[in-house]
């Protein structure tokens, strides 16, 4: 398929183009995207995606446009499709025109996700938002302040239960394994199961004998088929993650009694692959008592202009300081101007980002932390870790009794450096019972960043900073709300798979960066340079 393009001959005349320039506001995103598409989405920007020869696509830039407003309005590929036919304000920004003569009435849903597969094999997918987001860049919109901040991505297939994942993680290692092997594989089922239909096999759910056996014989089966296939080489690669899939689910869930008998053990794995249609989602929680299944979304935001950054999809399981690196990268690079990476740079978020590592990423980079960190906690009303007095010149803490114990190192641990163990002084301590109820006495754990976390505990007491985390930090909030608003396409993911996920966030994001831009009035066309080809 060659690229087609989109015609520059627009007709003054036409009944919808002069409808909607007397109609239409000048801030709205259709008038936006009419006046900029062709310097934002020419055509030439996705040469790459389309071979010499071949019959002709439908212009890029047309796709791309209605691909933005498909997002911004929480649209199925079918629905967008629609509304660029019969919808003149769609086509007006698309610089379709009207119905009569040579304008393009319509094309067919699956244009959309052509597009998007090209873009995601391509070597810039992310072309779209990185168009927005040099066209805020252009406009003067970018300072040197980011917020961050995550949500919760609902996956787009159910969650599975234990017998459920692992008779759908068979079927799928039977059906990627090709006749001749899977008549092979079949030979060491026992269950009787033919694992063809997706239905839970019928049995009395309320007899727990009964639920023990189903699931005994279904797991036996799995361990059959892993049995049959170890050692083996050359296995073709769908077989291949059908069997380490299957692995996964078998080990993850079960266990076996003293009778020998494989039972649904009673405990979450860590880590836990909650359907076989997209196992990369994962349960997570946004806070202690809310649960989810899916994903997490996490953007920068500058918080003067409300333009999205960057933008990161992760398992939903994920903490939020893990992708805060990326997030920030844009600040992290200095500047043609400057020499120094965080010169005048701020990043705000809430305590998700006030662990260690996001606080050395920051001071290393020279930027100012604006990130809450947790106060120090102890369980009923105890004497807190900040009521000692530590030292990491001198390698020792002091208890509020004034004992000075020394750090002890600890090696091999991920965060944690050292340990004061005051044990035997607090046998005959008065104190004791303000400080510790533990029999072997009170420890305190030195972590690997405790200078950046006790430097931004004693920060955020100031007045001036906490004024200032108070007028900006939530600024992100509705931010994510725009992103939100609509459940199909917002909240809820339209695809399945982490990468697809990610590049349909990141649409999202662009697609609700040129509404801002819109909004904030760049309608003149001087104001946004042509787009690189």
């Amino acid at each position: 398929m060659t690229l087609g393009r989109a015609s520059q001959q627009l007709d003054l005349l036409d009944p919808v183009s002069r409808f909607c320039a007397e109609t239409l506001p000048a801030n709205s995103i259709y008038a936006f995207l009419h006046v900029h598409r062709d310097r934002l989405f020419p055509d030439s920007l996705f040469v790459d995606l389309f071979a010499q020869v071949g019959r002709r696509s439908v212009p890029p830039s047309v796709v791309a446009t209605v691909m933005v407003l498909q997002r911004l309005e929480g649209l199925s590929d079918r629905e967008a499709v629609d509304r660029f036919a019969f919808d003149v304000r769609w086509r007006y920004a698309a610089g379709a025109g009207g119905w009569d003569g040579a304008s393009r009435a319509g094309f067919a849903h699956t244009v959309l996700v052509d597009m998007r597969e090209r873009l995601r094999r391509s070597a810039n997918p992310d072309r779209i938002f990185e168009v927005a987001l040099a066209a805020a860049r252009e406009a003067g919109l970018l300072g040197r302040r980011r917020v961050l901040d995550s949500t919760p991505l609902y996956d787009a297939v159910a969650t599975m239960d234990t017998i459920t994942l692992i008779r759908s993680a068979v079927r799928g290692l039977l059906a990627a394994a090709g006749r001749d092997l899977a008549i092979e594989l079949r030979g060491v089922l026992t269950s009787g199961d033919d694992y063809a239909s997706t239905a839970k096999p019928v049995v009395d759910w309320d007899d727990k004998t009964a639920r023990e056996a189903l699931i005994d014989s279904r797991a036996r089966d799995g361990y059959a088929l892993l049995a049959a296939l170890d050692g083996r080489k050359k296995l073709p690669e769908a077989v291949t993650e059908a069997t380490r899939l299957l692995a996964t689910v078998l080990g993850q869930d079960l266990e076996t009694g003293d009778d020998g008998v494989l039972r649904i053990a009673r405990k979450v794995a860590a880590d836990r692959v909650i359907s076989t249609v997209d196992p990369q989602a994962r349960h997570g929680h946004k806070t202690s008592h809310r649960g989810f299944d899916g994903y997490k979304g996490h953007i920068a935001v500058d918080p003067d202009s409300e333009i999205i950054t960057a933008t990161e999809v992760t398992a939903g399981n994920t903490g939020d300081a893990g992708p805060a690196a990326d997030l920030i990268a844009d600040l992290t690079t200095p500047p043609s101007d400057q020499d120094t990476p965080g010169a005048d740079a701020a990043v705000y978020g809430d305590s998700a980002y006030g662990a260690g590592e996001v606080l050395e990423c920051l001071h290393t980079a020279g930027i100012d932390a604006k990130t809450k960190v947790q106060p120090a906690v102890a369980p009923g009303g105890k004497f807190t870790k900040d009521q000692f007095t530590i030292d990491l010149t001198a390698g020792t803490v002091t208890c509020p009794n004034q004992v000075t114990i020394a750090i002890r190192p600890i090696t091999g641990h991920d965060r944690h450096a050292g340990r004061a163990d005051f044990g035997r002084a607090c046998t005959d301590c008065p104190l004791r019972t303000q400080c510790t109820e533990s029999k072997t006495g009170r420890q305190i754990t030195i972590s690997r960043w405790e200078t950046h976390l006790t430097a931004a505990r004693t920060r955020q007491t100031d007045p001036a900073w906490r004024a200032d985390y108070r007028a900006t930090r939530p600024k992100v909030e509705r931010k994510i709300a725009h992103l939100m608003r609509r459940r199909h396409g917002g909240r809820r993911t339209r695809m399945r798979g982490l990468l697809r996920v990610a590049a349909d966030f990141k649409l999202l994001a662009a697609a609700t960066n040129l509404a801002r831009l819109a909004t904030l009035g760049l309608t003149g066309s001087s104001q946004l340079r042509r787009a690189p080809a």
